[in-house]
């Protein structure tokens, strides 16, 4: 594989997966299709990796303040890549977010990929819908696989790391969530390329993560650790707060871990990084 990937964007998943894969992996500023032409080309990729994204500052909240950035990153960029598919020889994966639904947890099952996204209330969610809304309809005829991720998990120490965020935070929320533990990502990611699979592909642990039973876990290790559990009444933010549906990506012969099965793992590994 590492032969024939080119990795674009050298971000928090670029850098997971290219460590993992030993392949090409580009940070150059992708301003137009030709650029990306480019890159292509120079590496003689036959599957280009689109990790390029735009999360805020500090956080998805300042999207709102940076609309260029935001729009250009999470929905031009994906265009070039669904017009780089429709053009060239090339297997294209874009890397998403399951950040684009409304849910009701008394009501819902876990979401499926067939779900139309209608979660516009972050204009950061909203870059990422209007990118699936290109990259979908193309992949039924170019060679197009659109991973969605949710709150990236890893047993490593990194700012981008869940872990991190609510140790730093010291407040949690107490509500269940599709989580991507990334090294089971790094996992899929190689499947779904193998198999060339095309169109949407949840990848995230089975069955939600509670914020406070990982807390619970990590003092386990850090005794003096100490957390609060804040009402997300009380947060007065937009956030989605959603479990997502791995049936899709089961059915392809992938074998998803359980959250139960991951949570040990990962904060044992964690602990001793």
């Amino acid at each position: 594989m590492k032969n024939d990937v080119l990795i674009v964007g050298k971000g928090y998943i670029g850098e997971k997966l290219q460590k993992a894969w030993g392949c090409a992996i580009t940070d150059r500023w992708i301003a137009s299709y030709a650029d990306l032409l480019d890159e292509v080309k120079k590496h003689k990729a036959k599957v280009v990796i689109n990790c390029i994204g735009y999360t805020g500052a500090r956080n998805v909240d300042d999207c709102e303040k940076d609309i260029d950035a935001t729009i250009t990153a999470n929905t031009i960029v994906p265009i070039w890549f669904g017009e780089l598919a429709f053009r060239e020889p090339v297997k294209v994966v874009h890397i998403s977010s399951g950040c684009i639904y409304d849910y009701d947890y008394a009501s819902q099952p876990p979401i499926e990929e067939n779900l139309t996204p209608a979660y516009y209330k972050l204009f950061y969610s909203r870059t990422k819908i209007y990118a699936e809304a290109v990259l979908e309809p193309l992949s039924r005829r170019c060679n197009i696989l659109i991973t969605r991720i949710r709150v990236p998990l890893d047993d490593k120490p990194s700012p981008r790391n869940l872990i991190d965020k609510l140790i730093r935070y010291k407040k949690v929320i107490d509500v269940p969530n599709s989580v991507t533990y990334l090294p089971d990502f790094v996992k899929a990611m190689g499947h779904l390329i193998d198999i060339d699979a095309r169109g949407i592909y949840n990848v995230v642990a089975k069955g939600p993560l509670v914020y406070p039973k990982m807390m619970d876990l990590y003092k386990t290790y850090c005794p003096s650790f100490a957390y609060e559990v804040l009402p997300i009444k009380d947060l007065g933010l937009n956030r989605t707060n959603l479990v997502l549906s791995v049936s899709k990506l089961e059915k392809t012969g992938f074998k998803v871990r359980t959250i139960e099965e991951i949570l040990d793992e990962c904060i044992r590994n964690y602990t001793k990084s």
